[in-house]
C-alpha cells in the first residue's frame, strides 16, 4: 500500500476486509454487513483494478476466490492481478499502469 500511494499518490487504492481469522460473533456481523468471500484484497476504483495478494510460495486461490475473479473479469470487465508476494504484485500494477493510455 504504501509503495502504490507514493508511487499514484492521486489514485485511491483501498482494502477489502475479507480475510483473517476471526470469531464467530465477528464473522456473522460482517456476513450481515455484506462481506463476500473471495473478493480481492484490493480495490483501484479509477482503474477498476482489483489486486489478490498471495505468499510468494505456495500462495494459492481459493474456489470463491477463483469464481469471483471470474465474475469481476468476465460479467464486470474488470482487471485481476495476482500478486504472489510485494513484489510480484507491483511488477504487476507497474506493467498495467504502463499498458494503459488513461494512466501515462
Amino acid at each position: 500500500m504504501q509503495w502504490f500511494r507514493q508511487t499514484y499518490s492521486r489514485v485511491l487504492i483501498f482494502a477489502i476486509p475479507n480475510g483473517g481469522q476471526r470469531t464467530l460473533a465477528t464473522a456473522s456481523r460482517l456476513k450481515v454487513e455484506g462481506v463476500v468471500p473471495g473478493i480481492p484484497d484490493l480495490f483501484v476504483p479509477e482503474w477498476l483494478l482489483w489486486v489478490e495478494m498471495k505468499r510468494a510460495k505456495n500462495g494459492r486461490l481459493s474456489p470463491a476466490q477463483v469464481e469471483r475473479i471470474e465474475y469481476l473479469t468476465a460479467a464486470c470487465g474488470h482487471e485481476v492481478i495476482v500478486g504472489a508476494g510485494m513484489e510480484d504484485a507491483r511488477n504487476k500494477i507497474t506493467a498495467f499502469a504502463q499498458s494503459r493510455t488513461f494512466m501515462k
